[in-house]
């Protein structure tokens, strides 16, 4: 089985919810058939760095809606995975530890940076992304509709903001999913979403600082 699909497998065994349902592409486009491209090799024998290179003759922003639906929906399920033992009493900030600390602003309600509550963070922060990804004008269902000009600085914000929830995750609630078996999952995902985000230069390297020591764990070249 594919990494995503054991991993679903496994957690609809375990009981674990899945945080918001799955967002999908349409079988028969260039979409659905760049993320079937994605995930057709991700398993223990793929070298993630090489997976996430553009295809030849691809496009870089239909590559980049992929990721973003695609690690949406894994980081939902990670998430999942935890959102029972994420509560506003347990996690009244959204961290990392003593260390991080991320507000959330959107332009709308939340005009100014404002501190909440880690579940309530994920929550808004889930609404933004898949409200993006449901926006037309952002992600164009057609590839006779070009993207935004904006559109890699709006991925960039998308990528930002996701990896905030690994860094809560990874601080607060991995023991949980050490638990359940599901820690070289995540530990994979990470992986990926790291290799991904590297090779489009998504991230700023100070804001994957909180990380780093896993990072240098999990995705250090083979010796």
């Amino acid at each position: 089985l594919l990494f995503g699909s054991w991993w679903a497998w496994k957690m609809f065994k375990a009981g674990v919810k899945t945080f918001r349902p799955k967002k999908k592409f349409e079988e028969g486009t260039l979409r659905y058939n760049l993320h079937k491209k994605a995930t057709a090799s991700l398993d223990t024998s793929v070298n993630l760095q090489d997976a996430v290179k553009l295809p030849p003759d691809e496009d870089n922003n239909e590559w980049y809606a992929v990721h973003v639906v695609d690690f949406f929906n894994r980081i939902n399920l990670i998430y999942g995975t935890v959102s029972d033992f994420c509560t506003p009493e347990s996690c009244p900030k959204m961290s990392g530890g003593n260390q991080y600390e991320y507000m959330w602003q959107d332009g709308g309600k939340y005009k100014k940076p404002t501190l909440v509550s880690a579940p309530v963070y994920i929550d808004l922060l889930m609404d933004w992304v898949e409200a993006h990804i449901n926006d037309e004008a952002v992600f164009p269902p057609s590839v006779d509709t070009p993207f935004p000009k904006t559109f890699p600085q709006i991925v960039k914000q998308i990528f930002r903001r996701l990896f905030r929830v690994f860094v809560h995750v990874y601080y607060h609630h991995f023991s949980k999913m050490a638990q359940i078996g599901a820690e070289a999952h995540v530990n994979t995902c990470y992986q990926h979403f790291y290799f991904f985000v590297k090779e489009f230069d998504l991230i700023p390297d100070k804001e994957l600082e909180p990380l780093k020591d896993l990072t240098k764990t999990l995705c250090a070249p083979p010796e």
